[in-house]
């Protein structure tokens, strides 16, 4: 008798081994679904990070005031008839080579 449930708890054990730790098992699930959770939270990352993009490509195409904006800000241009005055900290060094325009500096008209 024992010699029976010896061999049915052994027959037992290797039924479970496939489901848990077997090729489609648990365990294998659990490590793939944790992979495609991942991906998922990447993917909608990257979905918010194209649609920001989407609209600024749209906004640089249609309109003028961020092509403008760009360009007093990244290349420090001026309209015409306009006086551009900078403001300096008293301790800043002026940054040699760059552009005179910085984001904290408006132009005034004239």
């Amino acid at each position: 008798m024992r010699l029976i449930i010896l061999c049915i708890a052994a027959l037992l054990l290797l039924i479970q081994y496939p489901l848990w730790l077997g090729k489609g098992g648990w365990l294998r699930v659990w490590e793939l679904d944790q992979q495609v959770s991942a991906a998922q939270k990447k993917n909608e990352e990257q979905k918010a990070r194209n649609a920001k993009l989407n609209s600024e490509v749209q906004d640089l195409k249609e309109g003028t005031g961020a092509v403008e904006e760009r360009a007093r800000y990244e290349l420090g241009m001026i309209k015409e008839n306009e006086i551009f005055v900078q403001v300096l900290e008293p301790n800043a060094k002026p940054a040699a080579g760059k552009s005179a325009a910085a984001p904290a500096v408006k132009p005034v008209k004239q």
